[in-house]
């Protein structure tokens, strides 16, 4: 066993030691993905370097599948961030957009070698084995031993120690580290059993009330199922957790729908369990790679043969355990990480991605197609030497080597982005549309009030469309929209407050608490559905029987 994990160090220590440049694709408008903002711009549809990173030796980059900001680490240890910062995530004690990779100022006396990104905290790893964190911490995600701040804006120290690795899910987090008997410990949000330590902690938030709660974890805390193994390699998706250990074995945990966790079920697991397809002649090699999506799971086996599992397709059956991707069968696979419904793999000498994708996160080019279904090359990078990948729910993160490539990257754009102090100027051009259209009113006054009838319809039914087309995203977790939102009225009801009500009295469609009675004919319509028929007839306005 000593053996077995000295080869996994020095396949980690091979992997970490160079540096290269750092290339993006995907979204740049970090306070609308995922949310409802109308048509994006400022996509990044190939791979494109970023200013103030041209040069700079990147050694190491995450973004978790539900986080819509960046890290990247270069090979002196310097911690760059930069996105969306709502709640203190980039670690620069404000809550400030960045739209250019940023220094983390408070992090410069740590080297840091290794990071991971929740949905709205980061968390990170020095040399000398010590982890800070920053960002929300409602569910003591940052691993602080308290939960009394709810934001923290500066890194604070969490409260393991000889920690390896790091990895975030939209609300937990798990550390690796090489004290005997703790290997992995995680802390934060327990509601699917993600933390793996056999409960999900929930209560009732009063006596009275059916409204159900889940007690934080901020102290991180060993698994003590996993006690008696070595853990080397651990991956979070939005509520669950892959891990592998030294002798080659697969455990997966935490919420189970689309059989994310490869147990050919669909049951949350509380505990660590062993994925079967990998035991005996099939256990992991030292040098594999393994990943978590938001809806998926994946990893290399026996022969470098990539295997996934869960929702890997928008459509189609659902991979109950793990299935060989036949499409890679003799690839050598160096890296691969899992966004929202995206993947993006480093594999000899080149760069392949496939998957949904909505703002340009595949790299193929303003030519190329916007998802892919299969593994493609991304042209623009073949030939290419890559180090290390990342994706988030927007977007991907591609380190190459700058040996052996000429002046192949001075070919590829370079983004500058906004400075820290400009913010983004979204706001007021989602509003000028209607204003346009009252100005044509001219001629007759007749013909002025016909034409405004007809845009109240047309309005009503542009409303009604948009919350149907874009309920896929309007929580950061596309597929587990009703499933796998921990709690999060508050935040639907900052982003319009529609979601729960699509008048078709499903789940969620409550009668508005308006104090008056319904103004339509109350058929226990829903909200959305009052407000189109007051419109003038909405497309959606058919009472329920």
């Amino acid at each position: 066993m000593a053996a077995a994990v000295e080869a996994v160090k020095k396949v980690e220590e091979g992997k970490t030691e160079k540096g290269g440049e750092l290339l993006l694709c995907g979204s740049t408008c970090w306070d609308s993905i995922g949310r409802r903002k109308g048509t994006l711009e400022g996509n990044l549809v190939s791979p494109t370097r970023l200013r103030p990173l041209v040069g700079v030796d990147i050694r190491f980059v995450a973004a978790g599948c539900a986080s819509c900001h960046c890290v990247a680490l270069d090979v002196d240890g310097r911690c760059y961030t930069w996105g969306r910062n709502e709640r203190g995530q980039l670690g620069h004690g404000d809550t400030l957009q960045r739209d250019r990779p940023t220094f983390v100022s408070e992090l410069s006396k740590y080297k840091i070698i290794k990071a991971g990104s929740g949905r709205s905290h980061t968390v990170v790893v020095s040399e000398d084995g010590q982890s800070l964190a920053f960002g929300w911490n409602k569910h003591g995600q940052l691993g602080s031993g308290s939960v009394k701040n709810e934001v923290e804006l500066s890194p604070v120290r969490c409260l393991v120690s000889e920690v390896k690795t790091v990895a975030c899910g939209a609300e937990f987090t798990a550390w690796l580290s090489s004290v005997e008997g703790a290997s992995i410990l995680t802390a934060g949000l327990p509601q699917y059993g993600q933390l793996g330590h056999g409960t999900d902690n929930e209560y009732n938030t009063k006596d009275s009330s059916v409204r159900l709660a889940y007690e934080p974890q901020s102290r991180p805390r060993a698994i003590a199922s996993l006690s008696g193994e070595t853990i080397v390699k651990v991956a979070c998706g939005t509520n669950h957790t892959v891990a592998v250990d030294s002798n080659g074995y697969v455990y997966t945990w935490g919420f189970g729908g689309y059989g994310r966790l490869g147990h050919r079920e669909q049951k949350d697991e509380w505990v660590p369990r062993r994925v079967d397809v990998f035991q005996r002649q099939n256990v992991l090699p030292p040098d594999a790679v393994i990943s978590a999506g938001s809806v998926n799971s994946s990893c290399t086996a026996g022969g470098g043969q990539l295997y996934m599992w869960g929702k890997i397709k928008v459509t189609g059956d659902d991979w109950m355990y793990p299935k060989p991707l036949m499409d890679l069968s003799g690839w050598h696979l160096k890296c691969i990480d899992s966004g929202n419904m995206h993947h993006f793999v480093g594999a000899d000498s080149s760069c392949i991605s496939w998957g949904h994708a909505q703002y340009g996160e595949l790299g193929y080019g303003p030519n190329g197609q916007k998802s892919s279904a299969v593994p493609k090359k991304v042209d623009i990078l073949e030939g290419m030497h890559v180090i290390t990948v990342a994706c988030g729910f927007g977007n991907s993160m591609v380190v190459v080597d700058r040996t052996n490539v000429g002046d192949r990257l001075d070919q590829l754009d370079i983004y500058d982005g906004k400075a820290a102090g400009e913010g983004s100027e979204e706001p007021e051009s989602l509003n000028p549309a209607p204003k346009k259209t009252t100005k044509k009113a001219g001629a007759a006054a007749a013909a002025a009030k016909a034409s405004e009838n007809s845009k109240k319809r047309k309005k009503s039914k542009e409303e009604s469309s948009g919350s149907e087309s874009e309920e896929d995203y309007e929580d950061n977790d596309s597929d587990d929209s009703e499933v796998e939102v921990n709690g999060k009225a508050e935040k639907k009801k900052q982003r319009g407050g529609k979601a729960s009500s699509r008048g078709r009295g499903g789940k969620g469609a409550k009668k508005p608490a308006t104090g008056k009675k319904d103004s339509v004919g109350g058929r226990g319509r829903s909200l959305a559905v009052e407000k189109t028929s007051s419109q003038g007839k909405g497309k959606r306005g058919r009472p329920r029987k």
